[in-house]
């Protein structure tokens, strides 16, 4: 049997199972307010969002490959692009653009017109350090930590401060080579 093609992100979004977009907007929101409660500095919270969006993307890297039939990528622009157009469209319902290219193809942007985690939100000018959507970059982190690919992930633009739109910088450190367990031959 000839191998599976990939899946495109619509046909994906398609296929899952969802949860009510305002009820996972709202339980965001919950979240974030509770560890603006719990850590009072928000660059604490933009830390422990991080940290938590890096949890839920190494586990996350399992379903998304599982589902989407996505074989491994040839080099981190492909990743880049996979990212925006099926990653982002599967779990969010939303594409990106992938923008801003250094020279060496390690560093690009990922630039969201729409981002349905803010819906209802308005920072409050006590919070203006605060990067809401902080958990997507670890999640994005985490993900491509377990294929392989060490990288820094930051946030140029938030709409939330008056900016046009999100804009993400996805910096790659390093290819991690993949090591195995066990040797084949023991």
């Amino acid at each position: 049997m000839p191998p599976v093609a990939p899946r495109s992100g619509d046909a994906i979004f398609a296929s899952v199972e969802r949860v009510n977009a305002e009820l996972f907007t709202l339980t965001y929101g919950a979240i974030v307010r509770q560890l603006l409660t719990d850590l009072e500095e928000v660059e604490e919270v933009n830390k422990q969002l991080d940290q938590m969006g890096y949890n839920i993307g190494i586990r996350l890297i399992d379903e998304f490959l599982a589902k989407s039939n996505v074989s491994g990528c040839v080099n981190f622009k492909e990743t880049a692009d996979v990212i925006a157009k099926v990653a982002f469209k599967m779990f969010l319902g939303v594409t990106a653009t992938v923008t801003n290219w250094d020279s060496e193809g390690t560093t690009c942007s990922l630039v969201l017109e729409d981002n349905p985690m803010v819906d209802f939100v308005e920072l409050p000018d006590t919070c203006q350090g605060l990067f809401y959507c902080n958990i997507l970059s670890g999640v994005i982190r985490g993900a491509l930590e377990m294929v392989s690919m060490k990288t820094e992930v930051t946030w140029i633009r938030d709409m939330l401060r008056g900016d046009d739109a999100f804009e993400m910088q996805v910096k790659l450190l390093k290819q991690v080579p993949e090591e195995y367990p066990y040797k084949d031959d023991e």
